[in-house]
């Protein structure tokens, strides 16, 4: 699953090359699991509307249009979330779409953005008033909020990075990624981290995050951005992806084990 570092290259990708565009019409396939609002409904609350932003928030991208029958009224906020296998694209019509494309906004300039998930685990839809989220935002958290969100709970802190009503957007990869820049094994209990701790893990994540993102994301499965092209983050992956393999520290093998239901990598030596 795209996780914030993919969402962000994708947002900003699209948002450089569509904001300012006019929506003329939408098409939406019908299928099922796709749309939370129905087809109809998006289609005639997009259609012949301006986009006026498109940015990530939590793992979500998020559209603001503006339709033109609307007057002095709020902005809407188009939510594309992309599940597991979803990508958003601009596209010229002569280009052939590819299959199990869902979505299509066809735009003044003859372009297209197009929505297209081969396993229809993404969703679509309309948010009413502004879309926040539903966590806080780990590239700009401050250090008296991060320290709090842990404060007692018992979830091991691998967990807890990845309860998206807490921190929105961190996932698998740079769940691990950051534990291990911060020296902190994954199956602590969160709450029993001090301080220190804590406030290592936050630069960590943060740094992390930004790094990923400067490198366009991780393409470990069929990531692309909004130009089809994959990222590189994964080239420098510590832990995730390399059970058995040396640490690139300290030579240790990385472990995998399993935390919260997910496969979980980290070093031994390295972490406490």
């Amino acid at each position: 699953m795209p996780e914030l570092p993919e969402v962000e290259t994708i947002a900003n990708g699209v948002h450089q090359r569509v904001v300012g565009a006019r929506i003329t019409s939408v098409w939406t396939s019908g299928k099922p699991q796709t749309f939370k609002t129905p087809p109809a409904a998006l289609e005639a609350a997009l259609s012949d509307s301006t986009i006026l932003e498109v940015k990530r928030v939590g793992k979500t991208i998020v559209m603001r249009v503006r339709p033109e029958s609307a007057g002095d009224a709020a902005p809407l906020d188009f939510l594309i979330h992309l599940g597991m296998t979803g990508r958003l694209v601009v596209a010229t019509p002569d280009v052939p779409p590819p299959p199990h494309t869902h979505a299509v906004l066809s735009l003044a300039d003859g372009r297209e953005v197009r929505f297209v998930d081969p396993r229809r685990f993404g969703r679509l839809s309309l948010a009413a008033g502004t879309y926040t989220g539903p966590g806080a935002e780990p590239t700009t958290i401050g250090e008296q909020e991060f320290i709090a969100l842990f404060r007692g709970r018992k979830l091991a802190i691998k967990a807890a990075l990845l309860h998206q009503s807490l921190l929105h957007g961190v996932g698998n990869i740079y769940a691990d990624e950051s534990l291990f820049r911060a020296g902190i094994r994954p199956t602590r209990p969160a709450g029993r981290l001090t301080r220190a701790e804590l406030l290592r893990l936050r630069e960590a994540l943060r740094a992390v995050l930004a790094r990923a993102i400067q490198l366009g994301g991780s393409s470990v499965s069929d990531y692309v951005d909004a130009e089809g092209m994959r990222g590189y983050f994964q080239i420098e992956h510590a832990v995730y992806g390399r059970g058995g393999q040396p640490c690139k520290t300290c030579g240790t093998p990385v472990k995998k084990i399993v935390v919260g239901g997910r496969g979980t990598h980290y070093c031994p030596q390295c972490q406490r």
